[in-house]
Order: C-alpha cells, then sequence, then structure tokens
C-alpha cells in the first residue's frame, strides 16, 4: 500500500505542475495552426507496449533502483539476477497475433483522431528497426524479429495514416540500457544517468549522438511524423528544474541537457511543422502540457492534454480493471470542456492484441459519439466550463453545448433541466443530440433558462453516460 501510496503522491505532484507552468507559445505561425488542428482532435489513442508486457509489470519501471519499485522477492533475491531476466524478454516477445488493422477499426469507429505510440519505452527496448543498438524487436534475439510485420511502428503508423489518423512517436529521453547512460562502471542506481555528464563530457556526448541518431532514424523511414511525444523529464538542463521536481528524486544534481534546440533542428529538418512535447520541461519544446491522470479544476487556455489510462496501468497486466465506458465519455467531456484534449491508453497483451474489454469500452465511446460528436470536436472552452453536473462547449459559430453528466444508474430525462450560467437569446433553438424535435425553453429569473423535457423524451433517451443540449444564438448573461 505505501508504494502506491508514494506513486500517487508522485504522480500528482509532477501533474499539478503541468497546470501552473508558463506556456510558451511558438514563434512559427505554421506550428501554432498545427497545434491549433490538434486542438480541433479532441480524443487521441496511447499504446504503451514492449517485452514487459510478458510479466505483466509496470513499463521500465521495475529495473529501476528506486525504494518504491516493487518487484516479487520470491522469485529474485537480488537486482542482478532481475535485470538479466528482464533484459531476456527480448528473447521470448512473440506478438504473433499483431494486427494494427484491428486497433485502426476501433480506433477510429470511437472517434480517435491521432495516436502516439511507444517506439521507444525508458527501458531502451526499440519497437523500431534502428543500427544503433540490438535491444530491439527487429533483432535476430527476439523470436518475432522473422515475422513479415516485426517493425510494429512502421505497421502501426502505417495502418493508422492510411485512415488519416495523425501520427505520434512517444520516444523516452533517458535509455537504461543504453552504456552511455547507465555506465557499467558504475551501480545502477535511480533513473537519472549514473555518471556526473560534467565529469564525463565525453561520454555524454556518446549518449546525445545515440540519441540524435535514433530520432533521425525515426523522422526519416517512418513516413510523415506529426508529433515527437519525448518523455524522461529529468534529462533536462540543471538550471529548467522546478522546485516541485527537487522534492521527489526527479532530479540529481547533474546537468543532463540533451540540448533540446539540436534535437529539434533535426527532427524538424525532416518532418516540417512537428509538434514537439518535452513533456515537463518548461520551455520552446513543450508545445502542449501533458497533465497525467489528471483533469484542473479549471479550463486552461493554453494547449493542453490530459494521458490518462484505460485500464488501471499504462502498459498489459490480465488482472487490471478496466473503466466503464460511462466513465471514459464523462472524462472526455470532462477534459474537452476544459479545452483540453483526452489521450487514452490502451497497453497491448505480449501477444499483441488488446484486451476484449478494451474494445467493448470503444465500441461503448462510438456509440455515444455518433450522437454527441458536434459538440466534442473543434470546440472551446465556455466559461464556467462545468456548472453542477453540467459542462459547457462552444463553436465558433455561436452554437453552444451543454452537455447534463448523469449519475451511475440514471437511465431517466430530469422533467427540467435549469442552467443559471448562461441565457439564450429569445428566437434561440433548444434541441436534445439524438432527438429530433425542438425543446421548450424558458428564461429565469436568475439570468439562467430552463428546459422542458417531454414524457416521452425522458423515458427514452437518445444515449446513455451523458446528454448533449445543443443551443443556437446564445449570449452570456
Amino acid at each position: 500500500m505505501r508504494i502506491w501510496l508514494v506513486i500517487l503522491i508522485l504522480v500528482c505532484s509532477v501533474t499539478l505542475s503541468a497546470f501552473t507552468r508558463e506556456y510558451h507559445k511558438p514563434k512559427d505561425e505554421n506550428l501554432n495552426k498545427k497545434i491549433s488542428q490538434w486542438q480541433d482532435y479532441k480524443f487521441g489513442l496511447m499504446m504503451h507496449w514492449g517485452p514487459y508486457s510478458q510479466w505483466g509489470v509496470m513499463e521500465s519501471w521495475t529495473i529501476c533502483s528506486e525504494d518504491w519499485i516493487g518487484r516479487d522477492l520470491a522469485r529474485w533475491e537480488n537486482y542482478s539476477d532481475y535485470l538479466e531476466d528482464y533484459e531476456n524478454l527480448q528473447r521470448t516477445f512473440n506478438p504473433f497475433d499483431f494486427d494494427p488493422q484491428k486497433w485502426v477499426k476501433a480506433a477510429k469507429n470511437a472517434g480517435m483522431k491521432y495516436v502516439v505510440f511507444t517506439t521507444k519505452h525508458h527501458d531502451g527496448f526499440c519497437m523500431f528497426d534502428t543500427k544503433t543498438t540490438d535491444y530491439k524487436i527487429t533483432s535476430e534475439k527476439c523470436p518475432f524479429s522473422s515475422n513479415p510485420q516485426a517493425d510494429v511502428t512502421k505497421e502501426i503508423f502505417d495502418a493508422f495514416r492510411k485512415e488519416n489518423f495523425w501520427i505520434g512517436a512517444y520516444f523516452s529521453k533517458p535509455d537504461w540500457h543504453c552504456e552511455d547512460y547507465w555506465w557499467p562502471f558504475y551501480p545502477k542506481g535511480s533513473r537519472h544517468v549514473n555518471y556526473d555528464p560534467a565529469k564525463h563530457p565525453e561520454k555524454w556526448e556518446n549518449y546525445k549522438k545515440f540519441t540524435y541518431d535514433q530520432i533521425e532514424e525515426l523522422m526519416t523511414n517512418y513516413g510523415k511524423i506529426d508529433i515527437l511525444w519525448l518523455d524522461g523529464a529529468w534529462v533536462r538542463p540543471r538550471e529548467n528544474t522546478p522546485e516541485e521536481f527537487k522534492d521527489w528524486a526527479i532530479t540529481k544534481d547533474y546537468d543532463q541537457d540533451i540540448d533540446m534546440p539540436k534535437l529539434a533542428k533535426i527532427a524538424r529538418s525532416h518532418q516540417k511543422d512537428l509538434i514537439i512535447v518535452d513533456r515537463w520541461v518548461e520551455g520552446d519544446y513543450e508545445n502542449y502540457l501533458t497533465p497525467e491522470n489528471k483533469v484542473p479544476d479549471e479550463a486552461l487556455l493554453v494547449p493542453w492534454e490530459a494521458c490518462v489510462p484505460l485500464a488501471a496501468g499504462w502498459s498489459y497486466n490480465k488482472r487490471h480493471q478496466y473503466k466503464s465506458t460511462m466513465e471514459v465519455v464523462q472524462l472526455l467531456v470532462n477534459v474537452v470542456s476544459k479545452g483540453g484534449n483526452l489521450l487514452l491508453n490502451i497497453g497491448p497483451s505480449p501477444y499483441g492484441d488488446w484486451d476484449p474489454v478494451a474494445y467493448e469500452r470503444l465500441e461503448g465511446v462510438a456509440e455515444w459519439m455518433k450522437i454527441n460528436s458536434e459538440g466534442i470536436y473543434n470546440s472551446k472552452a465556455l466559461a464556467p466550463y462545468k456548472e453542477n453536473n453540467i459542462c459547457l462547449t462552444q463553436q465558433d459559430n455561436g452554437n453552444t453545448y451543454f452537455f447534463y453528466l448523469c449519475e451511475a444508474e440514471e437511465t431517466v430525462l430530469p422533467a427540467k433541466i435549469r442552467i443559471g450560467s448562461h441565457r439564450p437569446t429569445d428566437d434561440a433553438l433548444v434541441t436534445l443530440s439524438g432527438w429530433n424535435e425542438p425543446l421548450t425553453w424558458e428564461k429565469t429569473q436568475n439570468g439562467g433558462f430552463e428546459i422542458t423535457i417531454p414524457e416521452n423524451l425522458r423515458n427514452n433517451p437518445p444515449c446513455n453516460y451523458v446528454w448533449t443540449f445543443k443551443v443556437t444564438e446564445i449570449v452570456s448573461r
């Protein structure tokens, strides 16, 4: 229990900082236009996947020697044996059920518009065909390497791109397998580089080159890339370390400056107007904010995205419980009403498919989106963002949407729905998404309005989880 409490506190402390940091708007107007277009998409898919899925353990983190990490003490008595067995997972990783077309179909049906895939997590295992290391899915050491679809990054990106998804490459700046990051000369300690780069500048330069080479491979060999999603915020200039990070072992007194201007220049020389997300590192290369497992209480008036797992964790575990369809739909509405995008993570199994429950959840989201997506895509946050159980959005044309979030067992519409923060113009039309007839409404004394729901509609709502009321020609009181 203590371990998970530490994790929760750590995650919350980091994500809260994402709400308060200063946003640096890019100077390039073409990039700003692309970010604005991304904001209109609202809903994306993330996938954490690697050999660790065979054990059902937390992605990468179990090989990190920080004292909050849990391992199976009954099976491994020491760290060296654990690390050896972990890295040998490469030799048994054979996701023979891999079929990205199934994922594309489910994601598109659910209304997702972009995908972010873990090309490399902190453990350094490459899910793409790199020339920089043999610790990769296309190595002869990996049984899946003989499969025609062995370069799963290419297969995933190509499949989603064909259906007009934007493509995002997750990439970890730290690499715990690379000997220029975790140098074998020293013990493998925390998440950080295990030597002081200032004392061994040649070794750090080698690591930077290793990173640049992998970025260049991803930016040149995998078609059009829209988003470079960089993780591992502790790899950063020492002077760019907020105080809250210093309290949670997020940083050492090392300057782990990977030279983001150079990295970005390399990436954008191949991918014009590439959105770069150097997450949790304030500056010119954090093109949008990425709070993790957290939604702010108020709208953020800058580009942002909540990354949230559908299951209890980011990577696959057959024992994990999945969020309900209601939870996902209401999460999406809540995020969008605060001006953000939702990046929903699904971890594929070691066999190369999703848990059937994940498909069921996306199918439920799809049914809701078919009726209500008009108020989701291309929308903007509208104060007060949420009034009791009603979330608000607005389109540029003035159409306003009031999303009524149902209680768990609520299947009958209320007879009256009151909204106090806004009032329509006299000739405004009020409708319910999925219902063809206009609804009767009247002004209230507090400056708001009240919608009357006819009996036949009350007992036969057009969807579950969230009901969307659309108002045209509305003005704030």
